[in-house]
């Protein structure tokens, strides 16, 4: 099969169900299972902190051990296993201990599908972007679809899609991949693993923290846009159309990003986003109207896809191969886990006093990537 194809594919895959997952899943745990918004809050809070983990030391050590093609099967397969455990789940404890297994296996498929992404990109086998933009588009397919089925069947039809998603996927995996992706680690490489050496990869350990930032700013708009736009008056057909909004532009730039900003030097992109982020939350909560939340979501191509390309652009430039599954792991287990764990709680605070202080809030992590970003490019 064209590498091309397969790895846009896998990406597409993935992202239909994240496109359940990510939005949806608080409004989920609230609205179906019953439980309050603080409850809600501290599972999700918690399933990210065990996603740092799983990302930073599960998917990392297994990828010393395993072929990627086999990486990717085994977390794929163990996320539908424990997702039909949602089913019975109807308390407190037992949402939280199976959103807690969940947490572990199916976000570790990201920093899989990234790292698979940068060996065929450093093969130079792979336009990054072009592929990546199929899985910005499974995104949005899925979410316009479980917008139009909540509002028919309610928010237990969540559960379904996910599962139907899952499914699909552990289907898809069944096709032959590229061959460069059954190799097993050997020998040196296989062993090779030192943060310390990975921190002191010129500019990793600023880079990273800018990702951090920038990437966990996103806290508040992923738990609480579902239900802000509920606040704000928006019809449940429509959220999903808005949340798409951001996603279409996502789509945009991961289709030219690989023609248009190639050439361009991260740090150069991480100032830009760090610039469009602070932008997006300040238009966010200092104006809390719908017209405005929708413009805003042009800059989602910024905030969250321009940083999310730097950071892979540098990655793929400055790392040695066997040091991508290990960035990717500290990446996401960071920059998408634990800063977003943080981040959630104290969004969540913010939202029960002001909605709006949810997004303003952002801005404390967005201002200094701004400033870091400034001095990256000085010192890059």
């Amino acid at each position: 099969m064209n590498n091309q194809r397969w790895m846009s594919q896998n990406f597409f895959a993935f992202y239909m169900t994240w496109g359940i997952f990510l939005p949806y899943w608080t409004g989920f745990l609230v609205e179906a299972k019953g439980l309050t918004i603080s409850q809600a809050s501290l599972i999700m809070s918690c399933s990210l902190a065990i996603r740092g983990i799983s990302t930073l030391f599960a998917f990392p050590y297994i990828a010393r051990k395993w072929s990627s093609k086999r990486v990717l099967d085994l977390f794929a397969i163990l996320s539908l296993l424990i997702m039909l455990l949602f089913i019975p789940a109807s308390s407190f404890s037992s949402l939280l201990v199976v959103t807690l297994l969940f947490s572990f296996f199916f976000p570790a498929l990201m920093p899989a599908l990234d790292s698979v992404a940068g060996i065929l990109l450093q093969h130079g086998q792979l336009h990054y972007g072009q592929s990546r933009s199929y899985g910005s588009l499974g995104f949005v397919v899925m979410v316009f679809i479980a917008s139009v089925i909540t509002g028919q069947f309610g928010d237990m039809a969540i559960l379904w899609l996910l599962l139907g998603g899952l499914i699909l996927l552990v289907l898809l995996n069944t096709r032959p991949a590229p061959a460069v992706l059954l190799e097993k680690p050997k020998g040196a490489s296989a062993n090779k693993f030192s943060v310390k050496k990975l921190l002191q990869a010129p500019n990793f350990l600023i880079v990273l923290i800018i990702a951090i930032l920038l990437q966990g700013a996103h806290a508040s708009y992923y738990n609480y846009g579902y239900i802000y736009l509920q606040e704000l008056g928006v019809a449940k057909y429509y959220i999903g159309l808005i949340i798409n909004i951001g996603v279409f532009f996502e789509i945009l730039f991961f289709a030219k990003s690989d023609r248009l900003f190639g050439h361009w030097k991260p740090a150069n992109l991480l100032l830009v986003a760090a610039i469009g982020s602070t932008l997006r939350w300040l238009m966010v909560s200092l104006v809390p109207t719908i017209p405005i939340f929708i413009v805003s979501q042009s800059l989602h191509a910024v905030s969250f896809a321009l940083a999310h390309f730097a950071v892979i652009l540098f990655f793929t430039q400055n790392l040695q191969k066997e040091q991508i599954p290990n960035a990717q792991g500290m990446y996401n287990a960071f920059a998408m886990g634990w800063s977003t764990a943080i981040l959630t709680l104290f969004g969540g605070f913010l939202y029960e006093m002001e909605p709006r202080l949810a997004f303003l809030g952002m801005t404390v992590c967005t201002v200094p990537a701004l400033f870091l970003a400034l001095y990256l490019r000085k010192k890059a």
